[in-house]
């Protein structure tokens, strides 16, 4: 895919970005030994927002049922695990599959709207998945999900040990290789043209450009990095519930976005950490009113930030942002 030409800062900061990544995945590996689980679930969840700032961000397209996508990824690879099909990198790959096409599917009834109704139709569609994963009780297992996946070693060496290593570093190396790929996507001619399309689509039409078929395009690539980031929650936990699937779940995937900062990509992965990491700290001190603090939390934010906390470090990096100088 022929990318579009970068600046020598843009390169530079998207090489110090991946680095950090993979670093502070290295860091917490040593730091956190314990909750390897937790950050596990982390990285999921970073995959889940990652697929949909693709679709907010780049696109403008209104949706809460994004977890249609991450749900469909994570019950197709434990129905397929439950089956006999144990190899992790299998099930990574049929749940990618699955949320692609999930997203194919979503896409096409969603582009017939526009606006509020979209926002309508999205919520329609996460209701709809759920009660069918509910009433799919043969095969989803209902409200009592699947549990008990027996998840084959990595390689046919690494186990899936119950301190979740394995897990977690097959995540941390998954979350950097579709970062690396989604950088490259948004970047090329197929990236810009869907930025032009939320900025003026009539505009595109004019132009002769295909509106619908590139939105529906990146509709399913959205949908395969979100299954991935269900498929890894799958396997690492070996549970699927229908929280995989919920209207709750869409909507705090949103809120990691706003809170990261949208059409970043960066903003998914910091909103993920900032709400994961206040969600763990302040649900211990609190369990009560935690999500109070939440919202204290992103309205502040919004307040202070309205572009996100990755906003305020691309206003740091960039010369105006120092005070013009160079």
């Amino acid at each position: 895919m022929k990318t579009l030409p970068a600046t020598g800062g843009q390169v530079l900061r998207d090489v110090v970005g991946v680095v950090a990544i993979a670093a502070l995945g290295v860091a917490g590996y040593f730091l956190f030994p314990d909750n390897l689980a937790l950050l596990t679930r982390l990285i999921a969840l970073a995959l889940l927002a990652l697929s949909l700032d693709l679709v907010v961000g780049y696109c403008g397209i209104a949706t809460l049922g994004h977890a249609v996508l991450f749900g469909a990824g994570a019950y197709a690879a434990g129905i397929a695990c439950v089956n006999g099909m144990t190899e992790p990198l299998t099930l990574i790959a049929i749940g990618a599959i699955a949320g692609a096409g999930a997203g194919l599917v979503m896409g096409t009834i969603m582009l017939r709207a526009h606006g509020l109704a979209q926002l309508v139709l999205s919520i329609a569609i996460v209701q709809l998945f759920h009660e069918a994963a509910n009433k799919a009780s043969a095969y989803t297992g209902g409200s009592d999900g699947l549990a008990g996946l027996s998840v084959g070693p990595l390689f046919g060496v690494f186990e899936f040990d119950l301190w979740g290593r394995t897990a977690y570093l097959l995540g941390l190396v998954l979350l950097v290789v579709v970062f690396i790929g989604l950088k490259f996507i948004v970047a090329s001619p197929f990236g810009m043209l869907c930025r032009g399309i939320k900025e003026d689509p009539i505009r595109i039409r004019a132009m002769g450009a295909f509106v619908a078929p590139n939105l529906l395009k990146m509709f399913v690539i959205s949908g395969f990095v979100a299954g991935i980031g269900g498929a890894l929650a799958a396997i690492s936990t070996q549970v699927v519930g229908l929280d995989s699937i919920s209207f709750e779940l869409s909507a705090n995937a949103l809120v990691m976005l706003v809170l990261g900062g949208i059409g970043t990509l960066y903003g998914a992965i910091v909103g993920t950490i900032i709400f994961m990491g206040f969600e763990h700290i302040v649900s211990a001190i609190n369990p009560f009113h935690w999500m109070t603090m939440v919202g204290v939390l992103l309205i502040a934010v919004v307040i202070a930030a309205p572009q996100g906390v990755s906003g305020l470090f691309d206003r740091l990096w960039s010369p105006a942002g120092r005070g013009g100088r160079s």
